[in-house]
């Protein structure tokens, strides 16, 4: 984080909601900022939040259409968490898919929320702290930018993609499970299934082009990066 208070950005169209969040994060220590619709938030300059808790359901832009546009138009990797109402397994997938980083069901208590923000930013100071580049012949993973190169070319990529290219890369050669990938890259506290891990494999096989196909799968065995 570039600052040592933590900034996070609240979004949601409910006020009240807003403010009971404002009063308790900021009483924990975090630096709030509120905006009250995603129309509203996308005119802020995103890049210097550290988290964004964002709600699905609002006016004319919806929390995942703001998420989708954060990940794949404006290309921050800033962790998301979703606060919503909606908690069937399609909305949720929905949510992990287009970047979203953790899912808060309403109503919540305020130690939930502080609970998750803290857990979601701890995984990213561990990320940070330990520095590496990980390659195979001109695809290059860099952990510490949180960059994907192929020869020399930037490849844009959710976080969630990232992750799961650099885990594989890291144990290049050697099958990883589809559990062990949801239990490095998801919490534990996260409902998803590993049928969230093939759309995320299958997505990151199409964008890093020729490599693709050195990610294979095998029936009982996961996934792996190899030649």
């Amino acid at each position: 984080m570039a600052n040592s208070i933590p900034k996070i950005l609240i979004v949601d169209d409910e006020r009240d909601l807003c403010e009971i969040l404002e009063f308790n994060l900021s009483s924990e220590g975090f630096d709030t900022t509120t905006a009250h619709s995603a129309e509203q938030a996308l005119k802020k300059s995103l890049d210097e939040f550290d988290l964004i808790l964002l709600d699905v359901m609002m006016g004319e832009m919806s929390g995942y259409k703001m998420a989708d546009k954060i990940r794949k138009e404006l290309q921050l990797s800033v962790p998301i968490i979703f606060m919503t109402a909606k908690t069937a397994e399609n909305d949720i997938l929905t949510g992990f898919n287009v970047g979203g980083d953790d899912y808060i069901s309403k109503p919540f208590s305020i130690k939930e929320v502080v609970a998750r923000i803290k857990a979601v930013l701890k995984r990213g100071r561990q990320e940070v702290s330990a520095p590496k580049v990980f390659r195979m012949e001109g695809l290059e993973v860099d952990v510490n930018s949180k960059s994907v190169t192929i020869d020399d070319e930037q490849i844009n990529l959710t976080r969630k993609e990232f992750e799961i290219v650099a885990l594989l890369l890291k144990h290049q050669g050697q099958f990883i499970s589809r559990d062990e990938i949801l239990d490095r890259i998801w919490s534990d506290d996260v409902i998803v299934t590993e049928r969230n891990v093939d759309v995320n494999i299958a997505r990151l096989r199409k964008k890093i082009g020729d490599y693709g196909k050195y990610i294979v799968g095998k029936s009982g065995y996961g996934y792996a990066f190899k030649e």
